[in-house]
């Protein structure tokens, strides 16, 4: 598959924001992928992590989903936060499993875009489904 010149920045983009978060490195994710309109991002539950049931602590799952939400949002090189988001749990995170959010676009329309990301586990389950809505605020991520 050839990678266009949006796919190229999208990824650049993503690379950038990956290294600037501290939450990125707080919970050791690891960029699996990015272009134009989507991002792909995972983690290895640790102990640290989970609640008092010993699962991946909902707000940690949230966490990972929001990175590639981000990364998918501003893949257009134009500064995007969240506006809304939320998330529905469907499985428990065990430690010791990675799991992977996979964020794509489904809408973009002016300043707003519409984001769904899927968080797997590696045996295939779905582990979560996140919902955004971004809102661009002008200027670039990145200088082209």
């Amino acid at each position: 598959m050839t990678q266009t010149k949006e796919d190229a920045l999208a990824r650049r983009i993503a690379e950038y924001l990956h290294s600037t978060e501290g939450v990125a490195e707080t919970f050791g994710l690891v960029m699996e992928g990015a272009g134009f309109g989507w991002a792909k991002c995972s983690m290895v539950v640790k102990e640290s992590m989970t609640n008092g049931h010993k699962v991946c602590h909902g707000g940690v799952l949230f966490s990972l989903a929001d990175n590639a939400f981000a990364w998918a949002c501003n893949s257009r090189n134009v500064i995007a936060f969240a506006q809304s988001a939320s998330i529905n749990f469907i499985s428990p995170a065990q430690i010791g499993e990675k799991v992977t959010a996979h964020a794509r676009e489904e809408a973009n329309e002016g300043r707003t875009g519409v984001y769904t990301v899927t968080v797997t586990a590696e045996d295939g389950r779905t582990i979560a489904v996140f919902q955004g809505l971004s809102r661009t605020a002008g200027g670039k991520v990145v200088e082209e």
